[in-house]
C-alpha cells in the first residue's frame, strides 16, 4: 500500500483559463515533456519477461467500466477515447513495430463486476490497465491489480481510495478532495446563499462533499445541506424546495441525478446556479430548453478549445462516433498515451513482458522527476501516491 496521498492545491477560476490554454498547446506528436532527459537508470532490462503464461502478440491494455446502466455514458466515453488513442498508436507503428490491443469489460459501475472483469482480463493476457471508470469499481480493480503487480492508470476514478489501494494505481483525473476545496473557494468568492446536494451512498460524491464541508468550515461560511442515496435518487423536489432561495447549489454528483435536479428546479421555480464537478460532464444531454438555470462544472477538458491537439481529437472522435467527446473520453485518450510514452521511456521491447515486470517499470517512470506528460487535459506529473497534478477549467453550459 502507498503510505500517503497528497492533496494537490488547485488554482482559483481567475487563473484557470489561461493556465489551461497554456497546458494544451502541444500537438498529439508532442505529448511528453522531459522524457528524453530521463536517465538510463529509469530504463528496465526486459530481456527476461518474467514468469508469464500468456503468449501475447500485442501489448494488451485492459479496463472495466459501465457500458450499460445509469453511468454508461462515462464507460462508453472512456472506451471510445481509449480506442481512438490505440488506433492512432497502431497506425503510427505501435511500439517498436508491435501494436497495442484494448479490451474493456462492462462492470455496470459495481465493485463486484469490476473484480470479475479484472479476472477475465488478466487471464486473457492483460499486461497493463486503465483500471476502472467509477471510483468504487476502480478501488476494487486496483486492489486486485496490486496482488498481481498490474499498473492501473484510471482515467476517472477520482477517490483517494483508488490510488491508496495499490502501489501500482495512478490516476489521470483530479482527486475528489481537490474538487471539493476548489468548489468551496470558488462559490464563497461569488455567492452569498449557498446550498449543496450530495449522494450519501456514493464514494465519489461523499469524497468531494467531505472536502467541501471541511473547507467551508475553515472559511467560516454557512450553507444549507441536503442529501439523497441510491434508493432515493429519482425525485428531488424535497431537496430543491429546501434550497429554493439559494443563489447557488453545489452538486458533487453524477450527471443523471444533476439532470433531474435541474428539472426539479424548474418545477419549484428555483433559479439558483447549479455548480458541479467532473461528474456533471454529460448533463447537457439530460436537460432541455425548459431548464433555464445556469449550469457550470469543473473539468480538465474543453471540447471547444482552439488547442491543436484538442481540435484534432474532437475531429477524430466526431468522425468515429458522431458525437462530441467529453472529459472522460479525453482522460482515457491521455491515459493510453501516457502509458505508451512511459513504456518508451522504460525501454519496453518484449511483447510478452509479465505484468508485474512492466508494472514495476512504469511506476519507476511515472514517479521520476524527469517524466511529465502534456495531453488533451493538461500537463501532468505524478507523485509517489499516484495522484496527478494539472490545472482545471470551469465550463458553463450555454
Amino acid at each position: 500500500m502507498k503510505k500517503f496521498s497528497k492533496i494537490i492545491a488547485l488554482l482559483l477560476c481567475l487563473c484557470l483559463v489561461a493556465g489551461f490554454a497554456a497546458c494544451t498547446g502541444n500537438t498529439n506528436e508532442e505529448t511528453t515533456a522531459g522524457s528524453d532527459e530521463t536517465t538510463e537508470a529509469a530504463k528496465t532490462d526486459f530481456s527476461e519477461a518474467g514468469e508469464y503464461t500468456a503468449e501475447n502478440t500485442k501489448y494488451v491494455i485492459g479496463a472495466t467500466g459501465p457500458l450499460t446502466g445509469d453511468a454508461a455514458s462515462y464507460g462508453i466515453s472512456v472506451q471510445q477515447g481509449a480506442t481512438i488513442a490505440v488506433n492512432e498508436i497502431n497506425a503510427n507503428g505501435g511500439l517498436n513495430g508491435v501494436e497495442f490491443a484494448f479490451e474493456m469489460k462492462d462492470d455496470q459501475a459495481t465493485a463486484e463486476a469490476a473484480s470479475t472483469g479484472y479476472d477475465a482480463l488478466f487471464e486473457a493476457g492483460m499486461q497493463v490497465s486503465l483500471c476502472s471508470v467509477t471510483s468504487g469499481s476502480a478501488e476494487s480493480f486496483a486492489t486486485r491489480a496490486d496482488e498481481d503487480g498490474v499498473f492501473a492508470l484510471t482515467p476517472s476514478g477520482s477517490s483517494d481510495k483508488v490510488i491508496n489501494a495499490s502501489d501500482y494505481a495512478f490516476r489521470v483525473c483530479f482527486g475528489d478532495p481537490d474538487q471539493g476545496v476548489l468548489a468551496a473557494e470558488e462559490l464563497t468568492a461569488k455567492y452569498e446563499k449557498i446550498g449543496a446536494i450530495y449522494d450519501s451512498s456514493d464514494a465519489y460524491s461523499t469524497g468531494i462533499y467531505d472536502a467541501f464541508k471541511a473547507k467551508m468550515a475553515e472559511l467560516n461560511v454557512e450553507y444549507i445541506e441536503q442529501s439523497f442515496d441510491a434508493e432515493n435518487n429519482r425525485d428531488f423536489s424535497t431537496q430543491v424546495e429546501a434550497l429554493a432561495d439559494c443563489d447557488v447549489i453545489f452538486l458533487p454528483i453524477y450527471y443523471t441525478e444533476a439532470g433531474l435536479i435541474a428539472k426539479a428546479c424548474v418545477a419549484k421555480s428555483c433559479d439558483a446556479v447549479l455548480f458541479g464537478c467532473d461528474g456533471l460532464d454529460g448533463v447537457a444531454a439530460q436537460i432541455d430548453e425548459t431548464v433555464t438555470n445556469s449550469i457550470s462544472y469543473i473539468t480538465p477538458f474543453d471540447a471547444t478549445s482552439e488547442a491543436e491537439n484538442v481540435k484534432n481529437f474532437v475531429a477524430a472522435y466526431e468522425e468515429a462516433y458522431n458525437a462530441t467527446p467529453d472529459q472522460f473520453a479525453a482522460d482515457a485518450y491521455d491515459a493510453v498515451y501516457a502509458i505508451y510514452e512511459a513504456m518508451k521511456v522504460a525501454g519496453v521491447d518484449n511483447v510478452t513482458v509479465a505484468p508485474n515486470v512492466l508494472g514495476d517499470a512504469l511506476v519507476a517512470v511515472f514517479t521520476s522527476e524527469d517524466f511529465s506528460f502534456a495531453g488533451l487535459t493538461g500537463v501532468m506529473t505524478w507523485d509517489e501516491s499516484g495522484a496527478s497534478t494539472k490545472v482545471p477549467v470551469i465550463v458553463t453550459l450555454q
